[in-house]
């Protein structure tokens, strides 16, 4: 199994590369093999990729995405 450190330095390298992410400020932590997101996105499609861009690292079970979209209207 992989250490905490090396799962979530994968989690933000992921997150950092991202094309859709790289402007959003997203916090992930680990609890046994669970990472959960935190943080907010503009739009519920950031807050997918987010969780997709995770998807297929090595240690990771569960994806808890508990990222808040903060929706705003052009006036």
């Amino acid at each position: 199994m992989q250490s905490s450190n090396d799962t979530l330095a994968r989690v933000d390298s992921a997150l950092r590369s991202h094309p859709h992410l790289r402007r959003v400020l997203v916090q992930s932590r680990q609890q046994d093999d669970r990472v959960i997101l935190c943080g907010h996105v503009d739009s519920y499609y950031q807050k997918q990729m987010a969780q997709e861009a995770l998807r297929n690292i090595p240690g990771i079970v569960i994806i808890e995405n508990q990222l808040q979209v903060d929706y705003q209207i052009a006036e």
